[in-house]
């Protein structure tokens, strides 16, 4: 019995660790010099949400993304960071298509915003050891 929880959790994690590592080539390809503040985000932002919770993090990053339409604010490296937590929670069936990430989220029961909450957490997990060792360098101050 405790083997197979083990192969269990050894899949999610994998499955997690899969698609972080897709997650953040796009983003490396997609942003370009802006690469190294996306990686600057991504190593941020899980504390962010252990400080100040979940939707208010996404709130924080929300805001970030400018007011430019959905596809230009994908762009951005808050705005890629935004979409790929949109899609991974989607992916995961823990969010429904259509609403916004933090209007869903805010919305959500008690129990399933702590588990929405540890799923974000997961993925940052790989997303920034992947951003660490895929993403070279650090974002210059402006």
């Amino acid at each position: 019995m405790a083997n197979k929880v083990q192969n269990r959790v050894s899949l999610i994690e994998q499955g997690r660790a899969a698609r972080a590592y897709e997650m953040v080539e796009e983003a490396k390809q997609a942003l370009g010099v802006d690469d190294k503040k996306y990686k600057s985000y991504v190593k941020k932002i899980p504390m962010l949400i252990k400080t100040n919770g979940l939707a208010a993090t996404l709130a924080f990053v929300r805001s970030k993304m400018g007011t430019d339409s959905k596809q230009r604010a994908k762009e951005t490296p808050y705005g890629r960071i935004y979409s790929q937590i949109a899609a991974w929670l989607r992916e995961k069936e823990l969010l429904t298509e259509g609403k916004d990430l933090v209007e869903e989220v805010i919305t959500l029961p008690s129990p399933q915003y702590r588990s929405v909450t540890v799923e974000v957490l997961g993925l940052f997990s790989w997303l920034r050891r992947f951003a660490e060792g895929l993403i070279e360098g650090e974002p210059e101050e402006n």
